[in-house]
């Protein structure tokens, strides 16, 4: 199920912890069958191959997953890149608590002591390189 912000972008039902984790195994595996991806999530959880099948179902229902038929075999890829669905996921963060404002949220971050000494270094080169038009 996906519904449309006020910025009229697509929003997407949020994730459980236990579809997070089959999506987890869809990006770092994918292309990948249901097999896969149950070998994969039943190594921390007790799940039946039919419970990974119908969480793949609707994950894709809810707009993260598309298939392809291979033979009798459904073939699972993430509609897009876990980063780009964290970075929508923040938008959102920040959209809905902070006002619009990423300077509110990365603010609050260093207030709340969210991120290292090591990270600001590191998030402060990267705008950095980009303000300069390079690559990081």
């Amino acid at each position: 199920m996906t519904i449309r912000a006020a910025s009229g972008a697509r929003v997407r039902a949020p994730l459980t912890e236990l579809e997070s984790e089959v999506m987890r195994a869809v990006w770092d595996a994918a292309p990948c069958t249901v097999e896969a991806v149950h070998r994969t999530v039943s190594r921390n959880r007790s799940l039946k191959e039919t419970t990974i099948r119908t969480l793949l179902r609707r994950l894709e229902q809810k707009g993260y997953l598309t298939h392809e038929e291979e033979g009798r075999a459904y073939v699972y890829r993430a509609v897009e890149p876990a980063r780009s669905l964290a970075a929508r996921a923040v938008r959102q963060i920040i959209d809905r608590f902070c006002q619009g404002s990423v300077e509110e949220l990365v603010s609050g971050m260093v207030e709340a002591k969210v991120l290292s000494k090591r990270e600001m270094d590191g998030l402060e080169a990267f705008v950095r390189s980009r303000k300069l038009g390079g690559k990081f």
